[in-house]
């Protein structure tokens, strides 16, 4: 790559090379927002084509659904800190259904999860709610996911809230 390219582009490219494919494929798409905001093009969800078919095709919801999904995400809150990789990883799935390892977790965030995560089921089930700052369970909460810790088999369901 050339000297104009930016540091920022160079590395992240850099540092998919050793990086399991769940985490490529979450570097890979946060690369390619930022080339879509540098460019200064539409970012996926905000295409004109889909946008049309959306007014087009109308809002299929039903009122209980749409009153569900607006009490979901608590208002106010932006998720920041240590566990964004993780939140972005979750939201960005199509599935109703996310499955991760206690290890394909510590690979999103970089870092090992404290030792309550791996001998506490509370520590994935009961919500933290701190107006200081974000709470780890904020990367599920957030995504609109609830986790399902199985402790033995080290494994984590994420479950769209309905």
């Amino acid at each position: 790559m050339d000297r104009g390219t930016p540091a920022w582009f160079r590395t992240g490219f850099a540092a998919l090379r050793d990086r399991p494919d769940h985490v490529r494929h979450a570097l890979l798409i946060e690369i390619l927002e930022q080339v879509r905001r540098l460019l200064g093009l539409p970012a996926r969800h905000e295409s004109p084509m889909l946008l049309d078919w959306m007014k087009k095709r109308g809002s299929a919801a039903s009122p209980h659904r749409e009153a569900a999904a607006a009490t979901a995400k608590p208002q106010g809150r932006v998720m920041s800190g240590q566990y964004l990789l993780l939140y972005r990883y979750l939201a960005n799935r199509y599935a109703n259904t996310v499955v991760l390892t206690f290890a394909e977790i510590e690979d999103l965030l970089g870092f090992a999860l404290p030792d309550q995560a791996r001998l506490h089921h509370e520590w994935w089930t009961d919500a933290e709610t701190d107006a200081a700052g974000p709470s780890y369970s904020d990367s599920w909460i957030l995504a609109s996911r609830t986790a399902v810790p199985n402790l033995l088999a080290r494994t984590v369901v994420f479950e769209r809230a309905a």
